[in-house]
């Protein structure tokens, strides 16, 4: 459901920041105002990582073969870590350099094409509102009670807080170049216009290190969450099974989980009785967590240390 909400809000964001970057560009070529510049290489950025975030999700979706036993799930992660790349490098440092660029040479927006940028601002802030409300509602179908800040943290499938911060810097984005651009158009100064391009710069630089540090973390191996952990370790106790001595749990992927577990068997039953029990044990914990696609239990009997 999660990957299913992801793709709808990815394709509606890249349907609105195509025809952005266009109108963008447009509006660029006409004015040579550098937050326009800026915008537009910011949408182009945004197109290019949904793209990048639709083959990461579909090359996930890959069997597991000889060389990766247990799939390709971990390419949304990977895929996700280079739209941060992209937003670094495209979006936030060439947003930097122009602006430096335009403040050491400013001039204002003239010409009888001084209006587009405000009327292309003001269409862009509708698509973008719109894509926004996609990603928002697509979330709200898999984050529960959780928070923004928390969901953001915290979600497993990259995809849809990857949209959720670039559709709501891309609407920050807007307000900084329309301030820096309507300030151009009223003093003259050309400075605005550069200061608004430098502000861009920053939130895009800003939202590509939150992202960096949440999908490299995912890409490292991320455990299940407290709530799966407490399922499935209440899930292995059971007939033949007294007790879990130890559990560990990875993502393999946003919606495959690894378990391993040590568990405590009777001490003196039969190997048949054992294996029985494991059974058992990993029915109930795939019932209960149904992500859990991967589990290895291995049986012990739980040795008391003597008292010194």
């Amino acid at each position: 459901m999660a990957h299913e909400g992801g793709t709808r809000a990815i394709v509606a964001a890249l349907a609105a920041n195509v025809g952005i970057a266009v109108t963008k560009f447009v509006a660029y070529l006409l004015t040579h105002s550098s937050s326009m510049l800026a915008e537009s290489v910011h949408s182009l950025a945004d197109s290019g990582n949904q793209v990048l975030l639709l083959l990461g999700g579909r090359r996930s979706r890959r069997d597991a073969d000889e060389h990766h036993p247990f799939g390709y799930g971990r390419e949304r992660f990977l895929y996700a870590f280079i739209v941060s790349i992209v937003l670094f490098t495209l979006g936030g440092l060439f947003a930097l350099y122009e602006a430096w660029h335009k403040w050491a040479d400013p001039h204002p927006i003239e010409g009888r094409w001084w209006w587009v940028p405000l009327v292309v601002l003001a269409a862009a802030i509708v698509m973008e509102s719109s894509s926004l409300r996609t990603a928002v509602r697509e979330s709200n179908a898999v984050r529960g009670q959780e928070s923004w800040f928390s969901f953001i943290r915290t979600a497993k499938a990259p995809e849809l807080p990857v949209v959720l911060l670039e559709d709501s810097g891309a609407l920050v984005g807007l307000g900084l170049a329309g301030i820096g651009v309507s300030m151009t158009l009223i003093t003259h100064d050309g400075r605005w216009d550069a200061a608004g391009t430098a502000g861009i710069g920053v939130l895009l630089v800003a939202i590509a290190v939150v992202l960096a540090v949440e999908t490299s973390s995912l890409l490292l191996g991320e455990s299940a969450s407290a709530a799966d952990v407490a399922a499935i370790r209440a899930a292995l106790v059971g007939p033949g099974v007294a007790s879990v001595i130890h559990l560990r749990t990875v993502h393999l992927g946003p919606e495959e989980l690894l378990v391993a577990a040590k568990v405590e068997v009777v001490s003196g039953d039969s190997a048949e009785h054992v294996a029985a029990a494991i059974d058992q044990a990993e029915e109930r914990v795939r019932a209960a967590v149904p992500i859990a696609t991967v589990i290895y239990v291995e049986p012990d009997v739980r040795r008391v240390t003597p008292a010194p």
